[in-house]
């Protein structure tokens, strides 16, 4: 099969796959605070994501909008309708996430390979998992925050740490990351494009390691994390503002969580709905055309 370019997308298209992202993951994410979790000592055991589906959206779709979409898809339903928004401290989730499901959108040129599917889901968690470790470290390490460790022993917290960074990827990378996508692309690679109106890609998509992993993309990767590991600094040390985190809400109980789930559940309809919508109106005027 010939190796063709990347799809190239409308301007409403890029925000169907936005929008599209951010419904899905915002309603993923509302599901898991449903979930229970474990804690064994300074050790929780829970699952933080399903990384499947926005790992799975960057690898069909545009992987720029996608992971954009599905960061503030998490911050707007995840936290602000929620009433649980930390401010300037949610920044850096929004950078590392972000820039992790990116990398391994553009990762894959290849959906036919389902080695190349899984390293690139693998790699995806794992910078995520990677870049809040170090950052979480950091934080204890220069004293902007203090954690529950062994008296005495500061280098207790890189045991933590390391724990914490290995069930993560054991529960968000493999069980809910790496499994699923190896099923699930496959199954929908040129079923869900059709949705929203996009063609699948075809073949292989013409990509070197120097096409993206340019000195410009690290440059702007570095600056971005400096910004984010700043951010979260600030806010440990109560510089923060912006947060949204409103008593009143309180009042409604846990019931309240089937409101956000229902305003993602009906975005993600509408958005598919214009999908379809649009792919009918351009085949009629293609038959048009051709008539």
């Amino acid at each position: 099969m010939e190796a063709t370019k990347r799809t190239e997308y409308t301007q409403s298209q890029k925000m169907m796959v936005f929008i599209l992202s951010m419904s899905l993951f915002g309603l993923a994410n509302l599901f898991t605070e449903l979930l229970p979790e474990f804690t064994f000592g300074p050790i929780e055991l829970s699952i933080s994501y399903l990384a499947f589906i926005p790992l799975t959206l960057v690898m069909l779709f545009n992987p720029l909008y996608a992971a954009f979409g599905a960061s503030v898809g998490e911050i707007i339903f995840g936290d602000l309708l929620l009433g649980d928004f930390g401010g300037l401290g949610e920044l850096e989730g929004f950078i590392e996430f972000t820039l992790a499901m990116y990398i391994a959108g553009l990762l894959v040129t290849n959906l036919n390979s389902r080695k190349q599917i899984a390293l690139a889901a693998a790699t995806g968690v794992l910078i995520d998992q990677m870049l809040s470790t170090v950052v979480d470290v950091g934080k204890v390490w220069f004293g902007i925050e203090e954690v529950e460790a062994v008296p005495g022993l500061p280098a207790s917290i890189l045991a933590i740490e390391g724990v914490s960074f290995v069930t993560e990827m054991l529960i968000s990378g493999i069980l809910f990351g790496i499994i699923p996508v190896m099923y699930l692309i496959p199954k929908l690679y040129g079923r869900i494009e059709p949705l929203l109106g996009i063609e699948p890609r075809q073949g292989r998509v013409k990509a070197s390691m120097t096409e993206w992993i340019s000195v410009r993309f690290v440059i702007l990767s570095v600056f971005l994390m400096f910004v984010a590991i700043v951010s979260e600094f600030m806010a440990e040390m109560d510089i923060n503002f912006a947060v949204w985190q409103p008593e009143f809400l309180e009042q409604f109980g846990e019931g309240y969580i089937w409101l956000p789930i229902s305003a993602a559940a009906i975005v993600l309809i509408a958005v598919v709905s214009l999908g379809i919508q649009l792919k009918r109106t351009k085949t009629k005027d293609q038959r048009r055309k051709s008539a």
